[in-house]
């Protein structure tokens, strides 16, 4: 049976201003911006002028809120805004009735632009699929597209190469860099029967590997298909104003009607003045400032976060980020700073500063994460490093010995260590103790003399503790997954205030952020390729500034500061915006309110009703405006 590949490609991107909402956009503005110069023109022509402009701008909306009404929601936003503008038109408020469809319109396009840019993250995942191979076919190795790949072809991974589908090791032993898959910064040792990821990476030594899934089902191509799963299945947030709108419009219609039809059927009433006030109440009524209640705090919001360095990508994730119950944090690169950094250097023989000379020495021409904090911390503290004679010889997962003028000299692990000479008991229980830690330890040997140790370890970004207790100071619940060990994992959860869950593939994280999406709104925070799953899957997904583009792209928001407080800052702009939303639609019915007790008593005249609406639209802007200049809570 032939096997049907799936391999996921780009799909070509429609211009922005093609798009059907861009063209409403330009539509709606072009039809104001025609009534307005024509009505310099043809000043006596003014209301016809803008009143053919709003009825023709709102026929798209008119016809969604027909086809809502049909598929049964009858009082949807796009109801709202019909009656608005014809209600307006009625009354001779035609040119607001123009502009606020224009806005609205812009409005509709800025959450597609947000939506189109969470998307565009596949494509740098689509890149990191393997195109060719290096296959073993009736003797010889032969370059082949990674798709034609099928389970049992072995195939030859150099060093450099991708790995190009998921298999076993059958031949071989090398390093493997395994960031895209586990986002782990320290190589994996490969050897016979080791299990190889799609996308990663080998480091130096040749593998043979046999081919254990087919490229269209390996470990990148399923992440990518994880992601666009959760993206498809996650609903946008409902706008507040349409849970409004289901009762306001209708309610508000039925008043109106029964204003102008009571007074004179039941009292004797006059049947033009009650008119009148009917049109006032519907002026009232005129949802203008309930409308821009919402997207103007939104927009403020927004606008107010890009200035600290908090990206958000649309008002859906900024409103849900103030309701989360449970921050889920990657940690490498997230929490920590992404690569081993030396955190113990205990002398057997000499001083820390000899010990560090000769283990830097040894590791001076090294491309291993290890080896490279260890030379950089020697050059940061000007220690002078022995001089060597020849190459190093390197024992993939095990050590690096080079000459010295002394002699040979390695840095290895104490397992490599304990086969070249017997460890003192001291120094063996240091070595568990520094372990207990969640550190990597290395031995430097000279002449198979232990002469010290070095632990090094992937340390906690600075603001990383404090990141944490701002968040479980709100009674947020902050948990660690992370693809590392779980001893690791438990000693940095345990130095920041955290629970940890280790040992984490992506689809592992993806069902653990399924699980906590089950007690309430649930935000990861990421910076790999490996995250990007769990970011799509999250209620709002979180990347740090410099993380990988897949999580840039992937996440709702993104902290360009890169720091681990930012999500505290985050949860903090979004209540405050949820708080000024509540404001701002309390200011829009209270003035409402006022106004038509004043209109039942006769008071209040179509020009007063008019400037009720106006002045319920210019506090609400204003109200909103205050975000872009309130400091976030510490």
């Amino acid at each position: 049976m032939e096997r049907e590949a799936r391999i996921p490609r780009k799909r070509a991107r429609e211009p922005l201003w093609k798009g059907r909402k861009s063209r409403l956009v330009l539509l709606t503005g072009a039809l104001f911006a025609l009534a307005f110069a024509m009505a310099q023109i043809f000043p006596e022509r003014e209301q016809w002028l803008y009143s053919g402009a709003a009825l023709l701008s709102v026929i798209p909306f008119a016809r969604r809120a027909v086809a809502g009404a049909m598929s049964g929601s009858p009082f949807t936003i796009e109801t709202l805004m019909t009656i608005a503008v014809l209600g307006a038109v009625v009354i001779g408020e035609a040119e607001e009735a123009a502009v606020v469809i224009f806005l609205f319109a812009v409005g509709e396009l800025l959450e597609t632009v947000a939506a189109g840019r969470a998307r565009a993250g596949i494509k740098a995942l689509i890149d990191l699929v393997p195109r060719v191979a290096f296959c073993e076919r009736n003797g010889t190795v032969e370059k082949v597209a990674a798709e034609d790949l099928v389970v049992g072809d072995v195939v030859v991974v150099r060093p450099g190469d991708r790995v190009p589908s998921d298999g076993t090791v059958i031949d071989g032993i090398s390093e493997v860099d395994e960031a895209p898959v586990t986002g782990e910064s320290v190589q994996a040792l490969k050897k016979a029967g080791s299990t190889v990821y799609a996308g990663s990476i080998n480091a130096n030594g040749e593998l043979r590997v046999s081919i254990d899934r087919v490229t269209s089902d390996n470990t990148i191509t399923r992440i990518i298909h994880m992601v666009e799963k959760a993206q498809e299945s996650k609903a946008p947030t409902a706008r507040l104003i349409d849970r409004f709108s289901r009762w306001y419009t209708p309610g508000a219609m039925v008043v109106a009607a029964l204003i102008v039809m009571v007074p004179p059927l039941a009292f004797d009433g006059d049947w033009m003045t009650w008119t009148y006030r009917g049109l006032a109440t519907l002026l009232i009524a005129c949802p203008c400032a309930l409308v821009i209640s919402t997207p103007a705090a939104i927009a403020s919001g927004l606008a107010a976060g890009a200035r600290r360095g908090l990206l958000i990508k649309g008002g859906a994730a900024l409103e849900t980020l103030g309701k989360v119950r449970t921050v889920a944090f990657d940690k490498t690169g997230t929490l920590t700073r992404g690569c081993p950094q030396v955190t113990d250097v205990v002398p057997v023989m000499g001083s820390e500063d000899s010990v560090l000379a000769v283990a830097a020495a040894v590791e001076r021409n090294t491309s291993h994460p290890l080896g490279r904090a260890i030379v950089e911390v020697a050059v940061m503290r000007g220690l002078d490093m022995p001089a060597t004679f020849g190459g190093g010889t390197a024992t993939p997962g095990k050590a690096v010995t080079v000459r010295l003028e002394t002699g040979f000299a390695s840095v290895g692990s104490p397992r490599y260590a304990a086969e070249q000479t017997a460890i003192a008991a001291e120094v063996a229980e240091k070595i568990a103790t520094l372990e207990s830690e969640g550190k990597t330890v290395v031995v430097l040997l000279s002449e198979k003399a232990v002469e010290g140790l070095i632990a090094l370890r992937d340390e906690p970004r600075e603001d990383a503790m404090e990141g944490v207790k701002r968040l479980t100071e709100r009674g947020i619940r902050a948990l660690m997954l992370t693809g590392d060990n779980l001893r690791t994992a438990n000693a940095i959860a345990g130095h920041l205030g955290m629970e940890a869950s280790a040992e984490l593939l992506p689809d592992a994280k993806l069902a653990e952020i399924s699980r906590l999406k089950e007690d309430g709104p649930v935000v990861m925070v990421g910076d790999g390729i490996n995250d990007a799953p769990a970011l799509a899957a999250a209620s709002v997904g979180v990347a740090m500034g410099v993380g990988t583009d897949v999580a840039l792209e992937t996440a709702d928001a993104a902290l360009l500061k890169n720091r681990v407080t930012g999500v505290a800052d985050l949860i903090d702009l979004s209540q405050a915006t949820l708080g000024n939303i509540r404001q701002n639609i309390a200011i829009a019915l209270g003035l409402k309110a006022v106004f038509l007790a004043t209109t039942l008593l006769g008071v209040t005249t179509l020009w007063m009703a008019i400037l009720a609406d106006t002045g319920a639209t210019v506090l609400v802007t204003a109200n909103a405006l205050r975000l872009l200049v309130r400091e976030p809570s510490k």
